[in-house]
């Protein structure tokens, strides 16, 4: 029997990739390709990065394989049911209809197989219960910190999307008293304060003078002081989200991951020390753990939603 492949779409704030991945969750080697998106990036630029990758990761198919489907993962907000996708650090796509697009990708190259498009939190969070950090639990946030900061939810063994596909997104939950950018529209977002580009936004009204999340990583190693309150403030903000949607879904595990999840192992102690301060034993019992997929976390999601499909609704 042919070997059953995946065409894995994982589109984000500044890339696009996608690769093959087979029914183990494992990538194939050579199929992995990625291009530039981000805020200033037009939509003819975005769609010759889309099609790109997919059409050089169609090209890696080796042979005795066969592609059963596309799974596109995509910053949200998102709409599962007509495909169209508006992620907040791509200005230049609103109710863009990607999932058409690649569908008209597919078609080009002669093939015809299924598109399924999910929010990217969602993919990722599937990606975590099947290989990653939350295999064998049932209660699950997978979240992302990165250019943006999303996130997905399965409970009870199922994967939640809400009517629109995005359930889960934690990033436009608001914080309390932290307060971020205005970048959305709504400063007490957890985005807006706590993700890479707005956590560094804020160290340099402080006076840092480094300019990306790398930048503030090494400053934070380094013993810097307004990189050390840059971490905890972030830290604190994503405790308190998780804390909160803790409360409200009786979560037992949230796995992280995204970049800027690794400027230091502390910002996860920042968030675990505003867990173990709740005053609900329930929400305390959750645990905050990094992703085990590292980078190719979203592409190993965005296969599982045709891998895993039946436990999509």
């Amino acid at each position: 029997m042919p070997t059953p492949l995946v065409v894995a779409v994982d589109f984000g704030g500044t890339k696009v990739e996608a690769a093959l991945v087979d029914t183990d969750g494992r990538l194939i080697e050579g199929s992995r390709h990625r291009r530039p998106t981000g805020r200033t990036a037009k939509i003819p630029d975005l769609e010759a990065s889309v099609g790109g990758v997919v059409r050089d990761t169609i090209a890696a198919l080796p042979a005795g394989a066969e592609l059963v489907g596309v799974g596109i993962g995509c910053a949200g907000p998102i709409d599962r049911i007509l495909g169209l996708v508006s992620p907040l650090n791509v200005p230049h796509w609103r109710d863009y209809p990607l999932r058409d697009f690649i569908a008209g990708v597919i078609a080009d190259a002669g093939l015809d197989i299924p598109v399924t498009l999910e929010m990217d939190g969602v993919a990722i969070t599937m990606a975590e219960h099947w290989v990653g950090a939350a295999q064998g639990v049932d209660n699950v946030m997978g979240m992302v910190i990165s250019t943006g900061i999303g996130g997905g939810l399965i409970v009870g063994g199922r994967v939640i999307t809400g009517p629109t596909g995005n359930a889960g997104h934690i990033g436009h939950v608001e914080v309390g008293d932290i307060i971020g950018d205005d970048t959305f529209g709504n400063p007490s977002a957890l985005e807006a304060m706590a993700s890479g580009p707005h956590t560094v936004s804020w160290a340099r009204r402080q006076g840092f003078t480094g300019t990306t999340g790398e930048d503030l990583a090494a400053a934070y190693a380094a013993g810097d002081p307004v990189a050390r309150a840059a971490i905890g403030r972030t830290g604190e903000a994503v405790g308190r989200a998780i804390a909160s949607a803790t409360a409200l879904l009786d979560l037992e595990l949230v796995a992280i991951g995204g970049g800027f999840s690794h400027a230091t192992p502390d910002l996860f102690d920042h968030m675990r020390a505003v867990i173990a301060a709740h005053y609900f034993p329930y929400v305390r019992k959750v645990r905050i753990v990094p992703s085990a997929l590292s980078s190719e976390g979203p592409l190993i999601g965005a296969a599982a939603l045709v891998h895993r499909a039946h436990l999509l609704p």
